[in-house]
């Protein structure tokens, strides 16, 4: 039977300790050794001498253990010597040596808390610069080719424009209605609660009307288009990125810009704001038959008030902004969409990111809007 792998202390003379090794030097029992060579005391000895002569073998885990038993007991001033070890296993703890000193261990550097945090913040705002700059540059690319196209109106993908059509405006019907909705009914809940305290409760219709036409109707519709369309528009033209058919048109002398990119955004800048209108009235409608049903007016006293508040002015307003926010929406999908790389997680990365960045840019856009109006006077 084979001898178990040991580590033996004994004590000798002058402040001398004498660590002998037994037994098979593997990897299979290298934990263990480890274990009980850390658990030695050595009692502030000053020379250790280490007897390897019963070591019956060894591998290079082994000799990796005694090497760094050697080099840690030397780096603590203890004067250490090796005796009794099998000549056939010199060159293998000379080469494990070697090793060490080719490869020494790096130090890891722990970073500054708050340095990472401003390595991090400016990597970001250089991140978000460098990603404006390259959709300013996709915005130009794509203004040019849609002038094109105007030219020469023969070059229009009238196929895939009606098919865009039906996917980001007849099919988003649904949900863009049902939405609004409820959210006209919260509306008209939330301040006829807060009027009914100055007996003001009639003029729900007027916060109402002026809420839906100029802000909440266009504002959720193109939020919800960005979420669905703007999406759709990433995913599919990432796939088609990965499966080279992008490279494929190119290849044909077929502009993708054309023929990927005008269709989508087109056919957004036809569906958004004639989903903004019907946003518009789901909204209105659902305010009307809550204000009804909740308050002591009838449905003839609302509708007229309402009728009154919807002055042309707050529509325009309202409908002004449609086509900015859908320009907007169209671009970034598409522009994420040809950014994709070769993977399948690439896609859902940048599907998430556009609808992100259409979301703030929407929003960005509302405040600008917002402002010039006012500054305006409108």
């Amino acid at each position: 039977m084979e001898q178990e792998p040991e580590w033996v202390e004994s004590t000798g003379a002058d402040g001398a300790v004498v660590l002998s090794a037994n037994g098979p030097w593997t990897i299979g029992a290298v934990s263990t050794l480890d274990r009980r060579i850390k658990a030695v005391p050595l009692n502030g000895a000053q020379i250790a001498e280490l007897d390897l002569s019963g070591i019956t073998k060894l591998d290079t885990a082994g000799a990796w253990l005694l090497y760094r038993t050697r080099r840690d007991l030397l780096a603590d001033g203890i004067d250490t010597r090796l005796k009794g070890l099998d000549t056939r296993y010199e060159p293998l703890l000379d080469l494990v040596e070697q090793a060490d000193l080719a490869h020494p261990e790096i130090e890891r550097v722990r970073p500054n808390a708050l340095l990472s945090l401003l390595d991090r913040v400016g990597k970001s705002v250089c991140d978000a610069a460098e990603e404006g700059v390259n959709l300013l540059n996709f915005l130009g690319l794509t203004i040019v080719t849609m002038l094109r196209v105007i030219a020469k109106p023969r070059r229009m993908r009238v196929v895939s424009l009606v098919n865009q059509i039906e996917q980001t405006g007849l099919n988003a019907m649904g949900i863009v209605g049902l939405l609004l909705f409820l959210i006209g009914v919260v509306l008209a809940f939330q301040s006829a609660e807060q009027l009914r305290k100055f007996a003001a409760e009639i003029l729900t219709a007027d916060g109402l009307a002026i809420l839906v036409l100029r802000e909440i109707g266009v504002l959720i519709a193109a939020i919800l288009i960005a979420g669905r369309s703007g999406s759709a528009f990433t995913a599919e033209i990432g796939m088609m990125k990965v499966n080279e058919e992008i490279d494929a048109l190119r290849t044909t002398g077929v502009d993708p810009i054309e023929v990927l990119v005008l269709p989508r955004i087109n056919a957004l800048l036809l569906t958004l704001p004639l989903l903004t209108f019907f946003a518009n009235v789901a909204a209105l409608t659902g305010g009307t038959i809550m204000s009804v049903a909740t308050l002591d007016v009838t449905y003839t006293q609302f509708v007229r008030q309402l009728a009154d508040a919807m002055t042309l002015k707050n529509f325009i307003v309202g409908m002004v902004k449609a086509p900015v926010f859908a320009f907007l929406i169209g671009l970034v999908g598409c522009y994420e969409g040809l950014q994709v790389g070769g993977s399948a997680e690439s896609i859902g990365r940048l599907t998430t990111k556009s609808v992100v960045e259409s979301i703030v840019l929407v929003i960005l856009a509302d405040a600008t809007f917002s402002i010039v109006f006012s500054y305006l006077g409108i």
